[in-house]
């Protein structure tokens, strides 16, 4: 990728850090006095995510390299991801940020197409295994919480369950028919920028229609690619509520690992319904009181569950686009995905 356009994407990060420790809604004496009191377990939490992104690397990298005997540079994967969900954090929208830079960095190495269908379809496996992981939620709180469902909570039960119904179905149906020229289609339509993606999809038609064709390949060809990166994303998933439970502890050790499935579940929900809000900031923290509140746990532990969750985000932004700048020099860790007939014709 050209340098001017890491610079461009480590400055907007730089930005948002800066406002986010600006717009911090306590002071600094109590957020130290905070850190103090979560003791082992925050770092234990940064620490946590190193196997996180591990299996999100892997996801992509699957994906990336389907069909071919691979020669790929794992680190350089994961550096790819843990910046680009840095980039992820602090952008409008999610999405607008982490997602040009991956496809940027990619194409030097597999070229644009190939670069831009892999991300494409990571992502769209990455946002499935959102609903997946709601729906089993949902499940598991019926299984659980059955005696102490009233009229307001199976209300609120039947909007979430037709939700991820139609995530589910929206997706499946995007992975048969492939979803990018949809997507720009959809795009189009919006002030200001629609004129311009409007163009853009004309433009370059034939290379969003080939994307879309590699997107429906793998879910129809190769359906054990697709669900063995489903299930990584998946069991990432699960083992970020191992989060909520090392904060917990702070609190008490009489916690359940479902009951932080269900934490984890509905506050992701509830940020990811306000997916305009940057850093999804004052999202988090209402969706975890709510939750502890509703599981009938102290509202205090879902506000000291979000700060030291926004505390991890922060640290893994640092690192993220530290890795922007880090590890670019030329030739090395060259991505390459080549067909195993090729590398027997080379020996």
């Amino acid at each position: 990728m050209n340098p001017k356009y890491r610079n461009i994407f480590l400055l907007i990060g730089v930005i948002a850090i800066v406002v986010m420790l600006l717009t911090l809604d306590m002071s600094w004496a109590e957020l130290l006095a905070n850190v103090r009191r979560a003791g082992i377990w925050l770092p234990a939490v940064i620490v946590l995510w190193i196997p996180i992104y591990m299996m999100n690397a892997h996801a992509w990298r699957v994906i990336l390299c389907d069909g071919a005997t691979a020669r790929v540079g794992y680190w350089r994967m994961l550096k790819y991801t843990i910046s680009g969900y840095a980039l992820n954090y602090v952008t409008p929208v999610g999405l607008l940020g982490g997602e040009p830079y991956r496809i940027m960095e990619l194409s030097a190495y597999v070229g644009a197409t190939r670069a831009t269908s892999s991300v494409i379809l990571y992502s769209m496996t990455h946002i499935f295994s959102h609903f997946c992981f709601w729906a089993f939620s949902l499940c598991l709180f019926v299984a659980l919480r059955f005696s102490s469902i009233n009229a307001l909570t199976g209300s609120l039960l039947l909007v979430i369950a037709l939700f991820c119904f139609l995530g589910i179905y929206f997706f499946l149906k995007g992975y048969r028919n492939g979803l990018a020229m949809r997507t720009l289609r959809l795009l189009s339509h919006l002030p200001f920028l629609g004129k311009r993606i409007r163009l853009f999809a004309e433009t370059h038609e034939e290379g969003v229609l080939g994307v879309d064709r590699q997107i429906a390949a793998l879910h129809r060809q190769r359906p054990r690619t697709f669900l063995l990166s489903l299930t990584l994303e998946f069991l990432a998933r699960l083992l970020g509520c191992v989060e909520i439970m090392f904060i917990l502890f702070v609190f008490t050790t009489r916690v359940s690992f479902w009951d932080c499935v269900l934490i984890q579940a509905f506050q992701t929900l509830f940020a990811n319904l306000l997916f305009f809000v940057p850093m999804q900031m004052g999202t988090r923290e209402g969706g975890l009181a709510l939750i502890t509140d509703c599981l009938r746990l102290r509202a205090s532990y879902g506000v000291l569950t979000g700060l030291i969750t926004r505390l991890r985000e922060l640290v893994w932004i640092a690192i993220g686009l530290l890795l922007i700048r880090v590890g670019n020099r030329r030739g090395e860790g060259n991505i390459s995905c080549e067909d195993s007939a090729t590398i027997k014709e080379k020996h």
